[in-house]
This record gives structure tokens, sequence and C-alpha cells, in this order.
């Protein structure tokens, strides 16, 4: 892996209460390389911006992190350069939903996340929203 990762950890010993199983970690550091910045992912097409027929928190957490995907490989990079993500959803009764389908994504990645329940987002009918940054090694 080209960065650092401070203090590894799993979600399933942090909060053993709920059934997740993400890579984390505390801090990253990175040396050179490009950043990408991403802006926060929806659960919509990257190519028309329609939103996907779904309002499944699992569905749209899936299509929020192909996109996430899709973007750092169009930047040249993979999901293994991904080193920290922010994590918006709208009802915290889908939080392990979320986490445990982006947890699919990120596994042996170790970023680091940030998560907040808000009251909405851009359009009604999105419950996850996911932004990122990944530092693409020279």
């Amino acid at each position: 892996m080209a960065h650092t990762r401070i203090r590894p950890f799993n979600t399933r010993d942090t909060y053993p209460e709920q059934s997740l199983d993400n890579d984390l970690s505390q801090a990253v550091v990175t040396q050179g390389g490009r950043i990408v910045w991403l802006r926060g992912q929806c659960p919509q097409n990257l190519d028309d911006a329609k939103n996907i027929d779904s309002h499944d928190p699992v569905e749209q957490t899936h299509k929020v992190m192909q996109n996430i995907v899709q973007l750092i490989e169009e930047a040249g990079g993979s999901i293994e350069h991904l080193v920290k993500v922010v994590v918006y959803i709208t009802d915290v009764r889908h939080r392990e939903a979320v986490y445990r389908t982006m947890g699919e994504y990120i596994k042996g990645v170790h970023p680091v996340s940030t998560g907040l329940v808000v009251q909405a987002l851009a359009r009604p009918e999105w419950l996850v929203e996911i932004d990122g940054t990944a530092v693409i090694p020279d």
C-alpha cells in the first residue's frame, strides 16, 4: 500500500453492538502524489445524473461506492488510494446497512472516516452521500 495507515482498526471491534466490518484507520499519511478530491457521491449515474430507482440504503450505497471507484480509476488510481471518506446519512437506522455495504469496497484499504447524520440531502429520495479523497502515488 502506498500510504502509511496509522492505528488501523476494524469497526467490528470498535462498535461490537453493531453488525459492522469496516477496515479504517485513525490517520493516513501520504507523501507526494496526485490528490483526487471527490464531490459527494449520491445514488445517481455519473453519465446522466439520473437517480437509481431504489429507496434501499444498501442499493444506494452500492451505487455511491461504484461511482467513487469509477472516479478514482478515471483519475488513474484504484480504491487502495482512498485515504478519507465522509459519510452522510439521513436516518441513523440506516447506518449499519450503509457502513456494511461501504465496507465491501474498502476491505483492506483502511481510510479515515467521518460519519454524520443529517436532516436531509440535496434530493429527498437520497438516503446516503459519501465524499472522499484519494492520493495517487507518483
